[in-house]
């Protein structure tokens, strides 16, 4: 015989916020509750369970380790929650819900394209995408905050399961008609001394040419920083230096932007681009739904699951 929670929905609630925001006075205004009420709610909890869950720190609180490990239990019951409503709603056609999904910022040349089909295949489908660097995906993931996220590195101290399926080939640019883009065959080495240029820390373009460089025993410091690729392929076009970015976002004709594409021996960097999920979590329907689509649109190779790919 199952025996029923010895806590209320209301009391998981308050819990939750105040171990999400690191406070009772944040979980209040966070729930439009007032304080008392959220304090007495987390006290009657720990006092049903038998537990300490937050113990006094300085003005604060610290949530302890029996806290942390209802805060996964709430955070699971509350994503499983939301699962039932929308794949109850979606037993009627798939006409509510809501896709939430993050993508780091070089996908936005592609993503529309993905999620357009899908968009009117389910109008009634909500979809909340966030574009931003890939520390800030990852972030996004951690916090169970989006279901999908689109990247091309995917980070190993989370669990995750990973489908590849687009190649992301990451090339060298330069000015159109610098003195290099003449020349047939390249060699790291002889770039050295041209300014690079790389976008900021925290993206995966940048970390993932880092990686390369520092493969092949090339020391080639970045001279300057930029938060977009769109800002980097304009310094670039105006002479500022060179740059490694996705081709994706060169579009069918660099030299229109004023760009060409260096020919250097182990150029391209061979990379690809992955949707992940968290392994531990079950995906509700509208975002099980999108991966069917991708994967009849891409192939049916089946995901890998993070940990077990070496």
């Amino acid at each position: 015989m199952i025996k029923p929670p010895r806590a209320t929905l209301q009391q998981l609630r308050s819990f939750e916020a105040a171990a999400r925001l690191g406070g009772i006075g944040k979980a209040a205004q966070a729930l439009h509750l007032a304080q008392p009420t959220v304090s007495t709610q987390i006290k009657e909890l720990s006092q049903a369970l038998n537990l300490t869950l937050f113990e006094a720190e300085g003005r604060g609180l610290r949530i302890t380790p029996h806290g942390e490990l209802l805060a996964d239990t709430v955070r699971d019951l509350f994503a499983r929650w939301r699962q039932f409503e929308e794949d109850a709603q979606a037993m009627q056609g798939l006409q509510k819900g809501n896709l939430k999904l993050a993508a780091v910022t070089t996908t936005e040349y592609f993503i529309p394209d993905l999620l357009g089909p899908f968009s009117r295949q389910y109008p009634g489908l909500r979809i909340d995408l966030a574009v931003e660097n890939r520390d800030a995906v990852i972030r996004h993931l951690s916090a169970g905050e989006v279901e999908l996220a689109v990247m091309m590195l995917p980070p190993t101290d989370l669990p995750l399961s990973r489908w590849p399926f687009l190649e992301n080939p990451l090339v060298l640019i330069a000015p159109l008609g610098h003195p290099l883009s003449a020349r047939k065959r390249l060699r790291l080495e002889q770039l050295t001394k041209e300014t690079r240029l790389t976008r900021e820390p925290g993206s995966g373009t940048r970390q993932a040419t880092d990686q390369y460089l520092a493969a092949q025993d090339v020391t080639w410091p970045a001279r300057m920083g930029l938060g977009s690729n769109e800002a980097i392929k304009h310094a670039v076009a105006a002479g500022l230096g060179l740059a490694v970015l996705s081709r994706h976002t060169l579009g069918p004709d660099p030299a229109a932007q004023g760009l060409v594409e260096l020919k250097v021996a182990g150029l391209p960097i061979r990379k690809m681009w992955h949707v992940v999920w968290r392994s531990d979590r079950a995906l509700s329907l509208p975002a099980r739904t999108f991966l069917a689509a991708l994967r009849q649109q891409f192939g049916e190779e089946a995901p890998v699951i993070e940990g077990e790919a070496g």
